[in-house]
């Protein structure tokens, strides 16, 4: 996905080859940090304490911190307990598991010395095969919207739910429910409300804990009270979706936000 104008995955290997970059998820969506993790405690921290999320997100993480450890030190000690530590970290994550698996059977029967690369190689391995299944889901899912599109009058809008942590930030990229979205909004399919333009939403892994942002764009605040007042017009609206909507909200708050000179809504 796009950050700034620039494709950002979710994790990355740093330019110095020793330490992995990610993003953190608790300071979103009201602000971008990245952070540097240069070990395998680091990388067991900032999975128990959310700051990366998602179960392909966790795995990939698990496999690049497995290989933070190794290249510090190759030993079967340390191997094992980097293991240890880092299954730990998120114990009903089953991607962790699996991605600790993965690479401690391609680097145990190695000699030392060349654990830490493959074990770095076999990290990116599992982050490129997590983006192309992702594709492939946004590909299969893009032919379900496309017949759903075809049975609706030109221009209307298909609707979309998805359920728990199916984002880009869930895992390395494009995310798995939200992928045949993003490929039906490439293609120019009306993925639209009814009344304003939906820009983006956080569920409730992402950002802050417990919270679900929806942001829309609105001309102005003239258009966001006649906005408004078409919703309460609408039985689709009223009788539809209320009902399903509100036993799902604790709160409810408004912000203005202005774009800023590098948002497409500008």
């Amino acid at each position: 996905m796009l950050i700034e104008g620039r494709h950002t995955r979710t994790i990355w290997l740093e330019e110095d080859g020793a330490s992995v970059g990610i993003l953190d998820q608790t300071k979103l969506p009201f602000r971008v940090e990245r952070l540097r993790l240069r070990s395998a405690a680091e990388v067991a921290q900032a999975i128990s304490s959310m700051q990366l999320r998602g179960a392909p997100l966790i795995g990939a993480a698990g496999a690049y911190g497995l290989a933070l450890a190794l290249a510090a030190d190759a030993s079967d000690a340390v191997l094992g307990a980097a293991y240890s530590l880092l299954v730990r970290s998120r114990p009903t994550a089953v991607n962790l598991k699996w991605a600790l698996d993965r690479v401690a059977a391609r680097v145990r029967p190695l000699p030392p010395a060349g654990r830490a690369a493959a074990a770095f190689a076999e990290a990116r391995a599992i982050c490129d095969e997590d983006v192309a299944i992702n594709e492939g889901i946004g590909r299969h899912g893009l032919a379900l919207i496309e017949a759903i599109a075809a049975r609706k009058k030109p221009g209307e809008p298909v609707n979309v739910l998805t359920h728990c942590n199916a984002g880009w930030l869930a895992t390395v990229d494009r995310g798995t429910a939200t992928s045949p979205i993003y490929a039906a909004q490439e293609k120019g399919l009306p993925i639209v409300s009814k009344y304003c333009t939906l820009v983006g939403y956080w569920v409730v892994e992402s950002g802050s804990l417990n919270r679900v942002v929806h942001i829309w764009s609105f001309k102005d605040m003239e258009d966001r009270r006649r906005s408004r007042e078409k919703w309460w017009q609408d039985t689709g609206w009223t009788e539809g979706y209320l009902p399903l909507a509100l036993p799902l909200v604790l709160s409810q708050e408004s912000t203005i936000l202005t774009a800023t000179a590098f948002s497409p809504l500008q």
